[in-house]
């Protein structure tokens, strides 16, 4: 479907904001998405306060989840057994406003007027409507919402209430546990979406309410986290609650007042939560269900030390909270800062520039306050796939955040190091040596049910090292290159070298593994696994750290040299593994509808067809650019693109970085823009479920490694731009080695200019020392590759002129001949 992009009266191109001029039934759902808030750490979507008005409200913290066990209907040794879930948190968003009795809802109450925005350049969202009564008086609700930057457990909400006549206006505020809440179990017929627990999941330890104030807290029944939630009601005038009613799964504090014509009743809400995580395992220890003294995720409070621990954690949540003109400020001035250095310009279109905002807007929501934690696939946007970790986080989110905000790729980095003790027991259980970090995870077991798409995604442990290695390039922070870092690289080697064997041939092969397409399953040699298992393998043989011997040196380093690629030489063209060339084509007239095919065909079907999920071998060539020639890019490109189906929001974007690469700009502003308009247009179907954060990263990418050509893990930055045609110009900035780079393309030419480096503020993320002491790199010019060309960038300006780039001839491939049926033996002869 479309949204956005289809109705541009009802949602003008904007150049800093996402706006709805009108309200229309239908999209409710993927609306709430799209108008979601958060921070990192905490996130709300984006209902309308009336319950009537709202398909799937909730509110979400990073990391609070729930376990249950994982139950196969055929088990068998080293199969997951406990999955996790995210939670929804008890949600403060719904108030009712009933005039002369009749409650205000867009399903039952004519409106006469509708704008809701959400301000990308503050943070803010607001939604003023006008509507008119059954009793004829016009009345204009406002409502603005804000979540905190530093105060990053903390959220505002203010309503505002006129009418045209004297009327009586009822308010009910409402706290809501949604998570016990009956509701339908969509996961049985879509996996992406998040299943729901059969028992009661939040069990109440306290419920207290006076005077507009509520303080709440609840523990889950099998995580063993605790939760507390402050709230307190503020009125413009001496207008006392007419009540407030505390209880575990539905809080309410409500206000009866008259209103004179033109009299504004405001209500402010100020919510604060404070989270006790669940203790980490000793994974040493052989029961680890045994505590340990420090959780995986580190403190929100520390309530669970004190005697009275509810007590200290409402107190923590109490001592949070805010009012909305503070946390107003504080998150325009984080907003400020952060689009100093995050943002992108796109000259002369200005419906992208909006689509590019709203996707970076989101990255700075799935991350900026997070701390030392993971990036759920769908950020706090929503529940879909149940909260987890995946390799999204370091192959397509660690990018933007390494250079735009480095202090928060940092603790990306180091929540993987703390997750270090689960992932060698996990590799201890499936007899592989080092450090096999899990496919889906949030406290750091594996999570994921399906082995075949799961846990023989062997590649997030290359996922991580070359995000770490990418990290310490650009930034030449030699405190985590020489700690946590090397340890990373060290321990995902170890675990490379052991999964693999050298063979007859003596190539050095990994089998049984399942590369990032997902409609193909435990192969053999995968090239992209193959690929980013080199890397991590030569990578690790050149660290100087005195947990390598070596021995080590020599294994690693002749096992990454001896890699079996499979390259299919009649095609002239790297196979994406042994036998994929050998598979029976794709039926291509199936119908659109039966897409995505995982939803509609059963997955031995989909295992043997030629037919891909996501771009696989043309991310190896993307990541690696320096293994591969320019024919090898191209001949890659032209035999999968066909064949892949983009059923994944994680290809659209890949195929348009390598397409811009090898010389087709057209295409790749295709897929660049079917990438934008992924959320904004529910292309997928699935928006609902939350932001695809890991396609918005995809998006930063596109911009920067697709059309600016940027690539790094070289001798120095390297550029090769393809400015598309009708774009003036396209500029953004790449904090690099204690500098910031500014980059601008225009037509026939890309410019340069080194800036004061932007670190994090206080409160924000931790920009620690090591970081700043870039050594070297932070003294004298930035040097820069343009087309083979070295050039030496300081405080002025350094302006390249660059020719256009001319399309290749496409290669050409044979037509596949028929492979079943009577067509089959009639070419056979």
């Amino acid at each position: 479907m479309t949204l956005v992009s289809a109705d541009r009266h009802r949602f003008p191109a904007e150049p800093w904001s996402l706006v709805e001029a009108g309200h229309a039934p239908g999209d409710t759902g993927t609306l709430e998405t799209l108008f979601t808030l958060g921070n990192g750490h905490l996130g709300l979507r984006g209902a309308h306060a009336s319950a009537q008005d709202a398909h799937l409200p909730g509110t979400f913290i990073n990391g609070f989840h729930e376990t249950f066990d994982i139950r196969h209907a055929e088990s068998a040794y080293g199969f997951a057994k406990e999955g996790q879930r995210i939670l929804y948190v008890p949600d403060g968003q719904e108030c009712a406003v009933r005039i002369n009795g009749e409650e205000l809802a867009l399903a039952t109450t004519p409106v006469l007027d509708y704008r809701r925005t959400l301000d990308f350049a503050s943070g803010a969202y607001e939604c003023t409507i006008v509507w008119r009564t059954s009793s004829g008086a016009v009345v204009t609700t406002r409502e603005r919402r804000v979540v905190g930057a530093a105060s990053r457990a903390s959220l505002g909400i203010e309503l505002l209430v006129t009418a045209d006549r004297r009327v009586v206006a009822d308010v009910a505020s409402a706290v809501v546990n949604r998570q016990d809440q009956p509701a339908e179990d969509h996961s049985e017929h879509d996996p992406r979406r998040a299943g729901r627990h059969a028992g009661r999941v939040l069990s109440p330890l306290r419920a207290e309410g006076l005077n507009g104030s509520l303080r709440l807290a609840w523990a889950t029944a099998a995580s063993r986290q605790r939760i507390a939630l402050a709230v307190d009601h503020l009125t413009n005038g001496p207008v006392p609650p007419f009540s407030t009613e505390a209880d575990c799964d539905r809080s309410a504090v409500r206000y009866v007042l008259p209103l004179d014509p033109g009299e504004e009743f405001r209500l402010e809400k100020r919510l604060a939560y404070a989270v006790e995580p669940a203790p980490e395992p000793d994974w040493d220890s052989d029961d680890p269900a045994l505590a340990a003294d420090e959780p995986l995720q580190g403190r929100s409070a520390t309530a669970g030390d004190a005697s009275d621990g509810v007590g200290a954690l409402l107190a923590v949540a109490e001592a949070s909270l805010r009012g909305i003109e503070d946390l107003t400020v504080e998150s325009a001035e984080h907003y400020r800062r952060h689009w100093a250095t995050a943002d992108v310009e796109i000259g002369g279109q200005p419906e992208l520039q909006q689509a590019v905002r709203w996707n970076l807007f989101q990255l700075a929501q799935a991350t900026s306050q997070a701390g030392v934690a993971g990036i759920p696939a769908k950020g706090v946007s929503g529940s879909g796939y149940e909260g987890h970790y995946f390799w999204d986080q370091e192959v397509y989110l660690m990018p933007y955040l390494t250079y735009t905000c480095p202090e928060a790729a940092r603790q990306v980095l180091e929540f993987r190091h703390r997750m270090l003790p689960a992932a060698k027991a996990r590799a201890a259980e499936l007899n592989v040596d080092g450090a096999l970090f899990p496919w889906r995870t949030i406290n750091g077991q594996e999570a994921s049910a399906y082995y075949a798409a799961g846990t023989a995604q062997f590649h997030i442990n290359a996922a991580i090292a070359f995000a770490a290695s990418r990290y310490t390039w650009a930034t030449a922070d030699s405190s985590f290159r020489d700690g946590e870092g090397a340890e990373l690289l060290a321990e995902t080697a170890r675990m490379w070298s052991s999964l693999g064997f050298f063979g007859k041939d003596g190539k050095f092969h990994l089998h049984g593994v399942t590369g990032p397409d997902e409609y193909t399953a435990v192969v053999n040699d995968n090239l992209y696994t193959n690929v980013m298992a080199r890397f991590n393998l030569r990578a690790a043989a050149a660290l100087e750290h005195t947990s390598v011997r070596e021995a080590d040196r020599l294994l690693w380093s002749t096992a990454a040299e001896r890699m079996a690629l499979p390259y299919d030489a009649d095609q002239r063209v790297h196979a994406q593994d042994n036998d994929f060339m050998t598979l029976q084509p794709w039926d291509w007239d199936t119908p659109r509808e039966k897409y995505p095919l995982l939803l509609h065909f059963h997955p031995l079907v989909i295992y043997r067809h030629q037919v891909l999920k996501q771009a696989d071998t043309v991310l190896a060539m993307f990541l690696q650019w320096q293994d591969f020639t320019a024919e090898e890019k191209q001949r890659a490109f032209d035999f999968y693109d066909p064949i892949t189906t983009g059923d994944s929001t994680l290809s659209a974007c890949v195929q348009g970085i390598m397409a811009a690469e090898v010389g087709y700009v057209r295409t790749a502003l295709g897929h660049f823009t079917h990438a934008a308009f992924i959320d904004l247009d529910d292309l997928h179907g699935n928006t609902v479920d939350g932001v695809h954060t890991a396609s918005a990263g995809g998006v930063w990418a596109a911009l920067t490694n697709g059309f600016a050509g940027f690539r790094d893990q070289g001798r120095t930055p390297r550029f090769d731009p393809r400015l598309p045609e009708g774009w003036e110009s396209l500029g953004f900035r790449l904090r690099m080695r204690g500098r910031t780079l500014a980059v601008r393309l225009t037509p026939g030419m890309i410019s340069f200019r080194a800036e004061p480096e932007v670190t994090a503020a206080a409160g924000e993320a931790d920009a620690r020392a090591d970081l700043q002491r870039t050594d070297r790199f932070s003294e004298g010019p930035l040097e820069v590759e343009v087309r083979g060309r070295v050039y030496a960038v300081g405080t002025d300006p350094v302006e390249i002129s660059v020719e256009p780039v001319a399309e290749p001839e496409p290669s050409v491939f044979p037509s596949p001949l028929p492979t079943a049926g009577l067509a089959a033996i009639a070419v056979m002869g």
